[in-house]
């Protein structure tokens, strides 16, 4: 069948990244059909990093623009949807800067619009989009809502949805359905999808992704210090060490709070000391379990209910337990085996690392905090257990397509999930198994009366 196709642009804090999708075009075959054509990774940062200079923040994106005019067929140029949405990067730059939050994201519509493409926008989602988002997109793609019969007729699959949990550069997401009363209004939504109604539970912590979370270990680890020319870092490891300037650690909205009086210009030397237990020890600073005005919360005040199901864990929580599974060969079946990587990790010399994975010199350094750091978010925070844990799975895709909140966005703005039913008219493809089945039966029948014709003929013939 005619394939139709849409664009969507994933701005992240750290990169961005471009997605073609592709359906069949026939407009019964409208739902639970779409799939990931190709994707492309923009070169260089995240469009937030262009504030000073917004117009690089457009051009960045056109090596990738231009892949997707050679992807999508020249005669579908004009009706395919494209859509840029920027994440927890923009929302500080946003709090940060406004003007600079809006010059961005002018320049790369303006780039956006230049192309031949049916343009339809360039904006921040919220944290509650992000995560809801992702959470379409993982149950949508395993066919946790609507599935295809034999027939081509739509089922509803009586199975249970998914968790999702993200882990960006700037923010983390979890997202469930849960019977629980959501006690925080802000935390719950209700959606309707294919005329099922689902009550969702979701927050979106700011500052908790991994580059915010290493900028917010590396200011209390100054703090401690007291700004001393030479800091130790016990999530660093051993015969590794740095000189940074202030200004790298205090240029975000998620560290200002902490801002010392000290020229910004100034420069620290940071040596890893490779210590485990006192690297746990200072990231689980980073969260406050203290105050709490619900009935439960996982941390820094958040209500949340408790954890139920099956979740799925994206983007930084895969490429972290890849990394331990892959590079440390060990398993993460129990929260225990986590910690127990994490401080291997932590006790690995900087030789030792890049000697086990040279390619991937650019992320070792941070391997030890941000274990420690998933570990801590997982159990302390979101409080999975032995029992509860095991149902995490750690994936980046489900079949040929990325898990993410791209999909899900492009999918709501495109209407392609109906709130109502599917209407029970059959697809052009049940047709064609009704003919296939008779044409299979009629088949079958012949070749029996032939056979039983050809044994009663050699049986007399034997006589």
């Amino acid at each position: 069948p005619p394939l139709q196709y849409g664009i969507v642009l994933d701005a992240g804090s750290s990169h961005t990244a471009m997605f073609v999708y592709k359906w069949p075009a026939d407009k019964e075959n409208d739902t639970g059909v779409v799939s990931e054509h190709s994707m492309c990774d923009v070169e260089g940062p995240g469009i937030s990093s262009y504030s000073s200079n917004p117009p690089a923040a457009g051009t960045s994106l056109v090596h990738c623009l231009n892949q997707a005019l050679r992807d999508v067929p020249k005669e579908k140029h004009a009706g395919t949807p494209l859509y840029l949405g920027a994440t927890a990067g923009m929302r500080l730059l946003n709090i940060a800067n406004l003007q600079a939050s809006d010059a961005v994201l002018s320049a790369v519509a303006a780039t956006l619009k230049s192309y031949p493409f049916d343009f339809r926008g360039a904006k921040i989602l919220s944290g509650e989009e992000e995560g809801v988002f992702g959470w379409v997109t993982a149950n949508y793609l395993l066919e946790n809502f609507i599935k295809r019969g034999w027939l081509g007729e739509w089922i509803q699959p009586q199975k249970k949805t998914l968790g999702a949990m993200d882990f960006g550069g700037a923010s983390t997401q979890i997202t469930f359905e849960t019977r629980d009363t959501i006690e925080d209004p802000r935390n719950e939504v209700m959606l309707k999808l294919y005329g099922q109604v689902y009550k969702v539970y979701t927050h979106s912590f700011l500052c908790y992704g991994r580059d915010q979370v290493l900028k917010r270990l590396l200011s209390k680890l100054l703090q401690a210090e007291s700004y001393r020319a030479t800091v130790p870092h016990p999530c660093w490891p051993t015969g590794y060490h740095k000189s940074l300037s202030l200004s790298s650690v205090y240029d975000s909205p998620c560290t200002e709070k902490e801002r010392p009086s000290l020229a910004l210009n100034t420069t620290i030397t940071v040596v890893g000391t490779g210590n485990g237990s006192l690297c746990a020890l200072h990231v689980s600073k980073l969260f406050d379990f203290t105050t709490c005005s619900f009935s439960r919360c996982s941390f820094d005040g958040i209500f949340q209910p408790e954890v139920s199901g099956n979740f799925i864990a994206f983007s930084a929580f895969f490429y972290t337990v890849d990394f331990i599974q892959t590079v440390m060969g060990r398993p993460v079946h129990l929260p225990s085996d986590l910690k127990d990587a994490a401080e291997t990790i932590c006790a690995t010399s900087w030789s030792e690392l890049l000697q086990k994975a040279p390619k991937l010199e650019k992320r070792l350094l941070d391997y030890c905090a941000v274990s420690t750091f998933i570990y801590l978010l997982t159990t302390k925070g979101y409080n999975f257990n032995n029992h509860s844990f095991p149902n995490i799975a750690f994936q980046k895709k489900a079949g040929e397509t990325s898990i993410g909140w791209a999909l899900g966005y492009m999918l709501n703005l495109t209407n392609m999930i109906p709130a109502e039913k599917p209407s029970s008219h059959k697809s052009m493809l049940y047709n064609y198994w009704v003919i296939l089945i008779l044409l299979f039966v009629v088949t079958t029948l012949t070749s029996l009366v032939t056979a039983v014709c050809l044994l009663r003929r050699s049986k007399s013939s034997a006589i």
